[in-house]
């Protein structure tokens, strides 16, 4: 069981490593704005990163956009740094779960999950990365699980609304639910919109890694996941759906790899019937697609060689047509966008034998939120028995997670 208890050598329930970055500042104004629901009413927190005068300011903004002057005073500052082991260390020994903001993670996020399980510290982080998630996993959930510590990834839009929504939907169906498709639409708003380009750069070195990453897989040596019902079928690279009235592709995140996962847990773990599942993402009409064309020739092309993965890192807006910005969205423009995933399940109502025929009921669920980052929520403690690397429904299916996520801006209905 997950331990939330503060100590005098292990004074935080919470740390914030990587403050200063882009989303850590987002993520410390979401902490201070939940602090009070912690444990016993106070939560016990830090930040962390490599500059002390850069993390103050971080508190001070967060001070100043909430309205709460005390935080520069009440929020303690710990210099971390990953290059330095020694610093990591004495960090991951005073909170009892760090939340790691720094990436890239195939870069930055090993020594910060190391050090965590070497020092009992439980991980929470918010990669998108498939190759550092399941590279974690191979490499330290035996570890984990003999130190008691959770390691759990891709807590953040990647991949919280998916791999939730799946398990929402599974709930929510009276049956057996064998399929689920997801859609995801974003709206930038009046403002426009963009994406930080660390999402880009993840992006980047993860297509030119793919061989990598289906090298890793390979040593896991898991068999196929059994197919229970209908198969599910395969959609072409870019279709119409009439279901959310746009052009659409294939979900080119780690939602995909992030939901199989979880449901391998669920089938070896809890004897579950694994859920298949497809990810595709609206792009809109005729000049998306246009848009889109010319962006992937050129990314396909540049991200084989080293020159130009460069020019791709150094001009992301160029690039991108405008989607990537080194800067981010402003303040403005993420308060005025806002995702919704629409979830398409089936399955067989309950007495029906899913090996007969094919399903023969169906049920649409939506996750939607706004564009704001959203630090992870406290939960009832029903997590897994044993510590190891888990991916979020793997940990939260049994929590209260998404009751919490409902009463802080991000809804799950049935439609």
């Amino acid at each position: 069981m997950v331990f939330v208890q503060t100590s005098s050598s292990r004074p935080y329930h919470l740390l914030v490593f990587g403050a200063s970055g882009f989303t850590g500042q987002f993520v410390v104004e979401e902490v201070a704005r939940v602090a009070a629901e912690g444990p016993a009413g106070n939560l016990r927190w830090a930040v962390a990163g490599r500059s002390k005068q850069k993390l103050e300011k971080v508190l001070e903004q967060a001070a100043g956009v909430l309205g709460k002057p005390e935080l520069r005073s009440e929020v303690d500052i710990i210099v971390a740094d990953v290059g330095e082991p020694d610093s990591l260390e004495a960090m991951c020994k005073q909170a009892v779960i760090v939340l790691n903001c720094v990436g890239p993670y195939r870069f930055y996020g090993e020594p910060v999950v190391k050090a965590c399980v070497e020092n009992g510290a439980h991980h929470i982080d918010i990669s998108g990365e498939p190759q550092f998630l399941e590279g974690m996993q191979l490499n330290y959930n035996s570890q984990a699980a003999d130190k008691g510590v959770y390691i759990i990834g891709s807590c953040g839009f990647d991949s919280i609304p998916a791999d939730m929504g799946v398990i929402y939907t599974r709930d929510q169906f009276k049956g057996t639910l064998t399929a689920v498709e997801s859609f995801l639409t974003v709206s930038a708003g009046s403002e426009g919109g963009c994406i930080h380009d660390g999402t880009w750069q993840s992006a980047i070195y993860g297509f030119a890694d793919s061989q990598k990453l289906q090298s890793l897989r390979r040593k896991f040596n898991h068999k196929p996941l059994p197919v229970v019902g209908s198969k599910l079928r395969r959609r072409g690279t870019l279709f119409y759906s009439n279901d959310i009235q746009q052009y659409t592709v294939p979900f080119m995140g780690s939602d995909p790899s992030v939901v199989k996962r979880s449901q391998r847990f669920l089938v070896e773990e809890h004897q579950a019937t694994p859920v298949q599942y497809g990810a595709y993402a609206g792009i809109g009409g005729i000049g998306s697609i246009i848009k889109l064309m010319f962006a992937g020739m050129m990314f396909w092309f540049l991200v084989k060689f080293s020159f130009g993965r460069n020019l791709l890192i150094k001009y992301p807006e160029f690039f991108s047509f405008g989607l990537f910005s080194k800067a981010g969205p402003t303040r403005k423009q993420m308060e005025a966008s806002s995702f919704q995933f629409a979830f398409y399940g089936e399955g067989y109502t309950e007495g029906q034998d899913p090996s007969q025929g094919k399903p023969n009921s169906k049920i649409r669920t939506l996750v939607q939120g706004p564009g704001r980052s959203n630090s992870p929520q406290r939960v009832r403690i029903a997590m897994p028995k044993k510590g190891g690397v888990y991916t979020p429904a793997a940990a939260f299916a049994k929590t209260t997670l998404i009751d919490r996520l409902n009463k802080h801006g991000i809804q799950f209905s049935v439609i």
